[in-house]
């Protein structure tokens, strides 16, 4: 399987014993059968159907069908050697409209862990991943404190069911991207583009994770924590324009998340900044405590690093996920980019995980997404290759040994995706997956990416060039 020359094949970069190696989607990205077996809205079906939220128009139908198809995929995730496998729990199908548990939504979810421990693979539950029920969203959705109580019932039902089987738990997966993305900038669902309500959702999400920790901590013994999507930031100057505006933009992405979670609160100069959105008087007796429930990991997303300048005029008023730092330049720093437009720089990961271990209580780290897309297609002989993910791949894990070899506690890595899939407003225009997939008749074709990852699972590490 492997696609390295032979003179290659021997590994002097291995990965600490017991690495996980493992892939990771998302519910509604993959599962498609959005109306089967009980389940309902979710803000994202919802948002789909709002002309010109979504790249040509596409929903979650059908996604990679991974709903009815969830027994050969992880057949297709034996075959690439993986040990893990990170997916998220669709609340919509569990508890729809946030109402009475829905049996047969949970028992997918059954079918699926059962299939994986069959076939020698870890499962690892990510509770919320975005699709929160419509039903919700129409009372409120995260800008309504009770949202968080209602995760929090639903995190019990989960864990509950899955305890006994899931070996590692992620209460939820990028709050950024749900608050200031659905809630600022309204580039996500539910499209809502208020300032003050991605503070809210920003606090209530935080709130709904503690909750959810104590509600898995009464089920399950296994490790838990919450996955952040986090950024190096650089100012592009030392003027303190840039500077500023480099630590405004770090407080908002990384340590608004960071600290009330690692450290007990939110730090002194971002409730400064947020003050003008009402962060201050969100915050009730006891929420420090219940956000900063002891977690066992955390879940690292990283992706690209942020070369950040300040503004070069006043901010037009349109709506942005920057609150209170509307109008941040983004600059380039001159790396090759991904279909995305995003730079490709792995020694972001390494400066990333050596800060986190550095900066915050020894927690175990796990990379939980990297990943790139490019425009793939499928060769006149059936096969998909993909060289610069390839590249992409070898140097971000050639930058989280450095890591290791710094110190850092790392302990796993998990490829953003397993399968090409919906990916949010994107559509389907974007192919993030090492497994190709063909979304008019569902064939998966895997990747040289995925043979070539293949190999460095099967011997822990990597070729010395």
């Amino acid at each position: 399987m492997s696609v390295l020359p032979e003179s290659t094949r021997s590994v002097s970069l291995r990965f600490p014993t017991g690495f996980v190696w493992g892939a990771a989607t998302a519910s509604f990205q993959v599962e498609g059968s959005t109306t089967a077996d009980g389940r309902t809205d979710s803000t994202w079906d919802a948002f789909c159907r709002r002309p010109g939220a979504v790249v040509n128009g596409d929903t979650g139908e059908p996604a990679a069908d991974h709903y009815r198809r969830y027994s050969s995929d992880v057949d297709l995730m034996s075959s690439l050697g993986l040990g893990a496998y990170r997916f998220s729990v669709a609340w919509p199908r569990v508890r729809p409209d946030a109402g009475p548990v829905n049996p047969a939504g949970l028992d997918f979810y059954d079918r699926l862990v059962d299939r994986l421990l069959e076939a020698g693979i870890e499962p690892w539950a990510t509770l919320y991943h975005w699709d929160l029920p419509q039903a919700l969203q129409e009372q409120g959705g995260w800008t309504s404190r009770e949202t968080a109580y209602r995760f929090a019932e639903y995190a019990a039902t989960v864990a509950e069911r899955l305890a006994d089987r899931v070996a590692g738990w992620m209460t939820m997966n990028e709050p950024w991207c749900q608050a200031f993305l659905g809630y600022g900038s309204g580039r996500h669902a539910p499209g809502v583009t208020s300032g003050r309500s991605a503070i809210a959702a920003a606090h209530h999400l935080l709130l709904g994770h503690g909750l959810a920790m104590e509600r898995i901590r009464a089920a399950s013994a296994k490790p838990a924590g919450i996955t952040l999507n986090l950024f190096p930031v650089h100012a592009a100057s030392t003027s303190d324009e840039d500077t500023d505006t480099a630590r405004r933009v770090d407080g908002l992405q990384n340590r608004l998340f960071l600290d009330p979670v690692l450290r007990g609160g939110y730090p002194a100069d971002v409730l400064t900044d947020l003050a003008p959105y009402g962060l201050p008087e969100l915050i009730q007796h006891g929420d420090p405590e219940i956000i900063a429930a002891p977690v066992d990991l955390l879940g690292v997303n990283y992706y690209r690093a942020l070369l950040v300048a300040a503004p070069d005029g006043p901010h037009d008023g349109s709506p942005s996920e920057w609150v209170g730092v509307e109008g941040a330049r983004f600059l380039s720093s001159g790396q090759p980019v991904t279909e995305s437009g995003w730079e490709v720089q792995p020694d972001g990961l390494a400066e990333l995980l050596v800060h986190l271990h550095r900066e915050y209580p020894a927690v175990p780290l796990y990379v939980t997404e990297n990943g790139a897309a490019y425009p793939d297609v499928v060769g006149p002989s059936g096969e998909v290759v993909d060289h610069d993910r390839i590249a992409f791949l070898d140097g971000h894990l050639r930058a989280a040994l450095a890591a290791i070899q710094q110190g850092v506690d790392l302990r796993g890595y998990f490829y953003w995706s397993l399968l090409d899939n919906l990916e949010w407003a994107e559509g389907y225009a974007k192919r993030f997956g090492l497994v190709h997939v063909d979304f008019e008749t569902q064939r998966r074709t895997p990747k040289e990416s995925a043979r070539w990852y293949a190999d460095v699972i099967g011997r822990n590490g990597l070729p010395a060039e």
